[in-house]
């Protein structure tokens, strides 16, 4: 199956045309390429070729080539095809081509593109094409171009989107980190004194404090795994921050002596709900692949 992707983008078609068809710039909100680079043409009647690269990281880059294989104007809406290539051996992918396509609206540009490839690597590669690149292209691709629109609309450069997906991302997890570990560690592995002691210090009796820190440990590891889930949601910081200022207090009032203990709850606390307003404020600039149409129109699901 292709990859199809298409965001809708308020800006003027010269803007977004210069935004993605000069290399320079291209490279600087695509996920997909580290550097694209024009090679040098000596006839304009010739197809424009490019090289790119794409680092993984651990020193290693992937190089391949492309050429733009001509662009069509018509009805005040633009066509860019391409075919891109690649030898190296560690490539999944051999060859592939496809176009971007421009489409002035009200207010902005329907920008989509289409493309697909083939791989290397025989059965396998085809399968783990299926199973795992393709789906991850297709992501990347969709993240680019909310990107893209994240720029040209609202003036987040890509470095600072960049920026702000690592810290995210960072928070994020160690939001999740933070819940799944307190639900599952000491309230149902170790089972741990002072869990009860919290409760029964409010009047709680033994075996209601039992049942509720059992209830607890399963409530924070399902948070923890909801934060995963719904990645963007702004809902699940804002009862991480709430619980935990709910929490502090209580203990604050129950169990005071917690407060000065070596690993207390105003630090752990404080920090949980730090990392919940650190999603909250970068929400607004991240890129999101879901902003994206994933399927041409009319399409079955």
């Amino acid at each position: 199956m292709s990859i199809y992707v298409e965001i809708f983008i308020r800006s003027p078609i010269e803007e977004l045309w210069r935004a993605t068809q000069e290399p320079d710039v291209h490279e600087r909100w695509d996920l997909r390429f580290t550097t694209i680079e024009y090679l040098p043409r000596p006839d304009e009647s010739e197809p424009q070729r490019f090289r790119y690269a794409t680092r993984l990281g651990f020193g290693k880059t992937i190089e391949g080539g492309g050429e733009s294989t001509g662009t069509h104007e018509a009805g005040g809406q633009r066509t860019s095809a391409l075919k891109f290539w690649s030898d190296d051996p560690v490539s999944l992918i051999r060859e592939g081509s496809g176009y971007w396509k421009y489409v002035p609206g009200e207010g902005g540009v329907r920008f989509l593109t289409r493309y697909d490839y083939r791989v290397r690597f025989g059965a396998l590669g085809r399968a783990f094409d299926r199973a795992v690149f393709r789906p991850l292209i297709g992501w990347a691709t969709a993240w680019s171009f909310d990107r893209l629109r994240l720029w040209l609309e609202e003036g987040v450069t890509p470095e600072r989107s960049r920026r702000a997906a690592r810290a995210y991302t960072i928070a994020r997890l160690g939001l999740a980190f933070v819940f799944f570990w307190h639900g599952l560690v000491p309230k149902l592995i170790t089972r741990h004194e002072d869990e009860f002691l919290m409760l029964t210090d409010g009047g709680v009796s033994r075996p209601l404090a039992e049942t509720g820190v059992l209830a607890a440990g399963i409530a924070e590891i399902a948070l923890a795994i909801a934060l995963l889930i719904w990645w963007r949601s702004r809902v699940l910081p804002v009862v991480c921050v709430g619980l935990m200022a709910l929490a502090l207090v209580g203990v604050g009032f129950t169990s005071p002596r917690y407060l000065g203990h070596a690993f207390n709850p105003v630090t752990l606390n404080i920090s949980v709900m730090l990392l919940a307003f650190i999603c909250l404020t970068l929400r607004a600039d991240q890129p999101s692949a879901r902003r994206c149409l994933r399927r041409p129109p009319g399409d079955p699901a």
